[in-house]
């Protein structure tokens, strides 16, 4: 369970740990947060469920931002330890990283629940392969995202040459954005595609960088037949370019679901995306966190996911827009 009592006197502590086999009663409960970075959309929108989720069980939630800095998340740990709080969950910016401060909640029988980020080297981990001293790792696979995003990719290309394709990063150093390229290319493989990618440039998650590079790689290639995406909101800014350029491209996307994606979708400006829940991961997080604290589930290394749908046009209704 964790702390009990909110002080940071060292007998006190001591104390807290003596008794953290006793179940906590929900008004005694206190979940900490730490988000990766609160100025994008798809953040806030998990530390918002989140919350939402805290408050219908009972609970206190305390929800700090790091503003996209490792070393700020470390900290921040280390304040909600000092806090006194039962559980801790994370968007971890570095899954190496955050290992260590797993194992030191564990050391602190605080349970810590990773949203969407694998704890330990994601190269060397299976996504199903969840870190032991972890209460849970809740998100949605993504290289099984990108591989929906490339067999949805497949049906749009030419089957009759090689396929020129762009892809548009998210921001570097976050482990989505080889996994979701990694899964784009299984799935164009898969569905026999030939296919070259002609240009694969990060970004920082917003439509404007996302409209820059693809305007930095049409300019290269306008003759590119498809650009794929790794979150909305850079497809967003996409669309805007290829328009611009007059170019035929096509646009597919993966973690998908903003209001603005889904509006993108519908008139046509992408083609394609898979669905991502932000909201639910952060409710799922906070229950998850909330059952182990209360000793309603102690079992740990849980993976607990979502339905993650790949969706166009004509399948909307299965991706409810959340933030």
């Amino acid at each position: 369970m964790g702390f009990v009592f909110k002080t940071l006197a060292a007998t006190a502590i001591m104390s807290a740990l003596a008794v953290s086999a006793w179940p906590a009663a929900a008004e005694d409960v206190t979940l900490g947060y730490v988000a990766a970075s609160l100025e994008y959309p798809y953040n806030v929108a998990v530390a918002d469920g989140f919350k939402e989720a805290a408050q219908q069980l009972g609970a206190k939630a305390i929800v700090l931002d790091p503003r996209g800095s490792v070393e700020k998340q470390g900290n921040a740990i280390d304040d909600l330890i000092a806090q006194g709080v039962d559980g801790i969950g994370a968007l971890p910016l570095d899954g190496v990283v955050a290992q260590t401060w797993v194992d030191k909640l564990a050391d602190h029988n605080i349970p810590f629940v990773s949203a969407a980020t694998q704890i330990g080297d994601p190269q060397k981990v299976a996504w199903d392969n969840v870190y032991p001293k972890l209460t849970a790792l809740v998100g949605m696979d993504n290289v099984k995202a990108g591989e929906l995003s490339g067999e949805l990719a497949a049906t749009l290309l030419p089957k009759d040459r090689t396929a020129k394709i762009g892809i548009i990063e998210g921001a570097p150093g976050y482990p989505q954005v080889w996994q979701r390229s990694q899964g784009f290319k299984q799935g164009l493989d898969k569905a026999g595609i030939k296919y070259e990618v002609v240009a694969s440039q990060p970004t920082d998650w917003t439509p404007e960088k996302g409209e820059a590079v693809c305007q930095n790689i049409l300019a290269s290639n306008p003759d590119v037949d498809l650009f794929f995406s790794q979150a909305d909101d850079m497809a967003i800014g996409c669309s805007r370019a290829i328009h611009a350029a007059g170019s035929k491209a096509r646009l597919v996307a993966t973690g998908g679901g903003s209001h603005l994606g889904i509006d993108a979708i519908r008139s046509g400006e992408i083609d394609g995306s898979v669905c991502d829940r932000p909201k639910e991961e952060g409710r799922l997080v906070a229950k998850a966190l909330y059952e182990a604290v209360t000793k309603k589930n102690t079992r740990m290394g849980q993976l607990i996911t979502y339905d993650t749908p790949a969706i166009t046009k004509e399948t909307l209704s299965r991706c409810p827009a959340e933030w």
